[in-house]
């Protein structure tokens, strides 16, 4: 499809991989960091990408698993410019072509919106959007009932060429908070190595609203917005421990996998139950 650009190409490293035997989510963000920056140069907007202050949201759709090995790269394109900008990042598999990871971007410039130059080239570049359509999840109404999942402080190894915490820290910070809750509700590393089970996410929407500095505290909350038969969707909460602001947020849709078959398994009565009483009320 034309006007799409290719960002980055790499590989997958074995110990990039999380215990459900592919590709860890925080790692798609931290090669996607590396394209959106390729990509914001190329379309004139380094500086903005590189502000540390940008409000965006993604919309992510994982479509196959990455594992151990597999070679890849990433495409961008410019998919609209109202309304802030729209880009479209897609994970290809390099052996075969097959799209195997979506990202659906928005940033709010309400601050420091496009001038009608900047508008203009990118209006004569415009792609259109191939991938899955993204699907409105329910906001929780209260954030009483979420549970501690993360706590700590940025690190230097977490920050980006803004000198904040980084997409993939953050994400890495989320993606942890999800053992944590994992633990909470019964799927522990003792029952995920002896039943053969791990949590695999088909779907995150992230939100950054803020940014926080080298050595600022943070704190991460979780509660499950929704629970099925085998699904289970994560609500993380990240805000500044010093005042309580929030400046992320990642909702993270998934199953529980059987590791061995590669599909989804009911979820044990006992977890169930446990998980059933941090489902906050949404809306």
């Amino acid at each position: 499809m034309t006007n799409w650009t290719e960002t980055f190409r790499g590989a997958v490293p074995p110990w990039q991989c999380d215990v459900t035997e592919h590709f860890t989510i925080a790692y798609y963000f931290d090669r996607l960091e590396e394209a959106e920056a390729n990509f914001a140069d190329e379309l004139g907007l380094g500086d903005l990408s590189r502000s540390g202050d940008l409000v965006r949201r993604l919309d992510v759709r994982f479509a196959r698993e990455l594992r151990a090995g597999a070679s890849f790269h990433v495409e961008s394109a410019a998919l609209g410019v109202d309304n802030g900008l729209r880009l479209g990042h897609r994970f290809v598999d390099s052996a075969n072509g097959e799209v195997v990871t979506w990202f659906d971007e928005h940033w709010d410039l309400s601050a420091a919106p496009l001038t009608p130059r900047q508008r203009g080239a990118i209006e004569e570049r415009l792609a259109e959007w191939n991938g899955p359509a993204t699907e409105k999840r329910p906001e929780p109404l209260v954030t009483a009932g979420f549970i501690p999942t993360a706590r700590g402080r940025v690190k230097p190894s977490d920050l980006d060429a803004a000198s904040h915490f980084s997409l993939s820290a953050i994400v890495l910070r989320f993606s942890n908070s999800s053992g944590q809750l994992g633990a909470a509700v019964g799927m522990d590393a003792v029952f995920m190595e002896q039943q053969r089970r791990g949590f695999s996410t088909f779907e995150l929407t992230l939100r950054i609203s803020g940014a926080l500095p080298l050595d600022a505290p943070y704190l991460i909350e979780t509660g499950i917005g929704h629970l099925g038969n085998s699904s289970l969707r994560m609500i993380h909460r990240m805000t500044d421990a010093r005042n309580g602001t929030e400046v992320a947020r990642l909702g993270q849709y998934g199953v529980n996998l059987d590791l061995d078959a590669r599909r989804p398994a009911r979820w044990p009565d006992d977890i169930r139950d446990r998980a059933a009483a941090l489902v906050v009320p949404v809306g």
